[in-house]
């Protein structure tokens, strides 16, 4: 069996926004906006404030090209720089996480989740409404464990915050997300 290493399909025109091409630089926007707004929308939970976030991303993504190293895809690349710009934006809103201080409570890190609710069957968008209505402590966990697939580790990383932390506030943020799909129906 042949080995086959990773190329990025976008080098191409990484390679000439490197060079100044404001038409590839529309392009990799018009091939990336939509899923990083989407990303950005999830983690501060307000359209405007997801609208800045993006256009700083890219602003900045461009700018600091030249940091781009190929070692990962560029997509991945400009997530990092969505994320972490969507978190400062929750930061300068004075994100505040439930406090636990150091003695969390040893239950909600020993928790079995069990089996996820049969979430598919849900409307998608009252799960975005009810992900939305989380506190923002809450919300930022959810999706970066749930939907940006970030590691616990990598969470408290990422906000300074300690691995247990990360996980009893996703612990918290799944039950009050399923006790606000009870309240929409669902």
């Amino acid at each position: 069996m042949e080995a086959f290493a990773y190329t990025d399909i976008n080098a191409p025109l990484v390679e000439r926004c490197r060079l100044g091409d404001r038409r590839a630089q529309a392009e990799i926007y018009k091939r990336y906006a939509k899923a990083m707004f989407n990303a950005s929308l999830r983690i501060t939970g307000d359209y405007a404030e997801a609208e800045d976030v993006l256009q700083e991303a890219f602003l900045s993504a461009f700018r600091e090209l030249h940091s781009y190293k190929g070692d990962s895809s560029f997509g991945s690349w400009l997530k990092r720089i969505v994320i972490n710009k969507s978190i400062n934006c929750l930061r300068n809103r004075r994100l505040s996480l439930v406090p636990l201080g150091e003695q969390h409570d040893a239950a909600a890190e020993a928790t079995d989740y069990g089996p996820e609710p049969e979430i598919t069957s849900w409307r998608a968008d009252v799960v975005r409404r009810c992900v939305q209505d989380l506190p923002d402590g809450y919300r930022v966990v959810l999706t970066l464990y749930l939907l940006e697939g970030y590691d616990h580790a990598e969470i408290a990383g990422i906000l300074n915050i300690s691995e247990s932390t990360s996980k009893s506030q996703y612990s918290r943020a799944r039950k009050k997300l399923l006790e606000l799909a009870r309240q929409h129906g669902l």
